[in-house]
């Protein structure tokens, strides 16, 4: 697969923070600080097993954080499996929260929202968005989930700063490589099934490896969303930092079939008292000159909001 990127121009809604887990670019330093999953076939789940990451003896810089891009929704549901029947490769994601500021301590109570597109590249609330290449259309799928609410969830942070999420892996659209949108809230509560109220302390994005990606999309039902697939490396946002960037650490559940599933980890370092409503900055690389012909098409839901990105940021984050 070849690299497809061509749009530079992102507006974010807000500038938060995110941190790194690696040396990061413009010289800011961070421990390496992924958390990992244990070899475990017990079971066990995020509410009983802490992060190594946040015991760590040093912790990670804040940076700023990326676009949050055009399929935002509110009101995404607390739940732990957010899948609704999705068919695709299992993932099951957890993610560490702490305080950057006081020596990544686990952030407990924080709430961490995700979303992300299905197998052939659709998010809920836009089915009939175009992903790019050649697809079928979003109906096509005949499973049973909610156009409005799949593949988008919260979960709340447990007193290790633990979250876990049962999904699967994000297929791509045109000319985004393969992610998933994350945010942290902080000082809200439950309410009605949803997180409400409270501030947003990082807004980001979660990237996979080009070969596992790549591996991925050879099958069912991935492989019937053929074109030119965007690579980390000519990605808008994706900056080349690793963890520090948000590049998951993941591990096969069965090391020779990729379609029994993978296990994804990373931890995000916040400050919980800080919120940056205004324009971002950052998030990118340089990518291919040249626009793209079939960028993602579709009118977003009456509900959506519409400050999340700019036209030229909307079909492309």
């Amino acid at each position: 697969m070849t690299g497809n990127h061509k749009d530079t121009s992102i507006t974010r809604r807000r500038a938060l923070v995110v941190s790194g887990g690696t040396v990061a670019a413009g010289g800011l330093a961070a421990a390496g600080l992924q958390s990992a999953f244990a070899d475990t076939t017990d079971g066990t789940d995020a509410d009983a097993t802490a992060s190594a990451s946040s015991t760590s003896s040093e912790c990670m810089t804040l940076m700023t954080s990326v676009t949050e891009g055009p399929y935002y929704l509110d009101g995404a549901l607390v739940r732990k499996d957010i899948t609704e029947g999705k068919a695709g490769v299992p993932l099951t994601l957890r993610l560490t929260v702490v305080d950057a500021t006081d020596g990544c301590t686990p952030v407990k109570g924080a709430a961490v929202e995700i979303w992300h597109c299905d197998a052939w590249g659709y998010y809920s609330g836009y089915t009939t968005a175009n992903p790019g290449g050649s697809a079928p259309a979003e109906s096509e799928e005949g499973d049973s989930a909610n156009d409005q609410t799949y593949l988008r969830g919260y979960q709340i942070a447990n007193a290790n700063g633990v979250v876990k999420f049962e999904t699967i892996f994000p297929g791509w659209y045109t000319p985004r490589t393969c992610h998933i949108h994350v945010k942290v809230h902080t000082g809200g509560e439950k309410e009605d099934g949803t997180y409400e109220g409270g501030i947003v302390n990082y807004t980001g994005q979660l990237f996979f490896d080009d070969d596992i990606a790549e591996e991925i999309f050879t099958l069912e039902p991935y492989s019937k969303h053929t074109g030119s697939y965007t690579v980390l490396a000519d990605d808008m946002v994706y900056d080349g930092g690793g963890a520090s960037s948000g590049l998951l650490t993941l591990k096969a559940v069965h090391k020779t079939d990729p379609s029994k599933g993978y296990k994804g980890s990373l931890t995000l370092g916040i400050d919980p008292d800080a919120e940056n409503t205004g324009a971002g900055s950052g998030g990118g690389g340089t990518p291919p000159s040249g626009a793209p012909s079939d960028a993602p098409t579709g009118t977003p839901p009456s509900d959506a909001p519409t400050d999340s990105a700019s036209p030229s940021a909307s079909a492309s984050s």
